[in-house]
């Protein structure tokens, strides 16, 4: 109850800069779920997928594997089934991995969609912040200027004491969104690469494959 009683009296005192920072911090920490469970969900998704495709993969059956990319819809599946169009034109590595680079470009926005937002909306949070105060510190100077001589020392005190909260609070709310930030940063590419990485073990098995059905033999090692 005594905590509950710290915050209203910290907001009431904050002035009126403290519920914008409330509200970008808010904005905040809604961005920061819903992208946690987007991202979570995509993983699940492309690890899945790419653990259903690797049976189609070692057959070579291109047209079983065709009609696995268009039916399913995770990014890893996009990838890929650009790269198998691709190879209906031409077997060059180099094409291949073009048209799957361009594959992967579509789905990359989609996983870093937002995520930068909370950067700003970190420094927005301690502008806002420094905003209040020093909107705060010039008005106390103000109240002060025509007050008793005997109070002024009080009076700029509790004015300078009340004008900082709201800086206090734009840092408690910056401080955890760029945490929150960086972990999105590291699970994103964290997903960009494990997308990569599934092109890079397509590509090489469908260059293997070739090579064998060149007649060319397997290396050794």
């Amino acid at each position: 109850m005594e905590f509950y009683s710290a915050i209203v009296t910290f907001f009431q005192q904050g002035g009126f800069f403290i519920y914008p920072i409330a509200l970008v911090f808010a904005l905040g920490l809604a961005i920061t779920v819903e992208r946690w469970r987007f991202l979570k969900r995509e993983k699940e998704r492309n690890l899945k997928a790419f653990d259903d495709f690797l049976p189609l993969l070692r057959t070579d059956d291109h047209e079983k594997m065709t009609l696995f990319t268009r039916d399913n819809t995770a990014p890893v599946s996009r990838m890929i089934g650009c790269g198998l169009d691709m190879m209906q034109v031409t077997r060059m590595r180099a094409d291949v991995e073009q048209a799957m680079s361009e594959g992967m470009m579509e789905s990359v926005p989609r996983l870093e969609q937002r995520t930068g937002y909370l950067a700003v909306l970190a420094n927005v949070a301690t502008l806002l912040g420094l905003l209040g105060t020093i909107i705060g510190l010039i008005a106390a100077f103000t109240a002060v200027a025509s007050a008793d001589p005997a109070e002024k020392s009080r009076l700029l005190s509790e004015s300078i004491s009340v004008a900082m909260n709201t800086t206090a609070f734009g840092l408690i709310a910056a401080i955890p969104l760029l945490i929150f930030h960086a972990v999105l940063s590291n699970k994103t590419n964290a997903i960009i690469g494990s997308i990569e990485m599934a092109g890079v073990k397509f590509l090489n098995v469908m260059t293997l494959n070739r090579a064998i059905e060149a007649g060319m033999p397997k290396s050794k090692g």
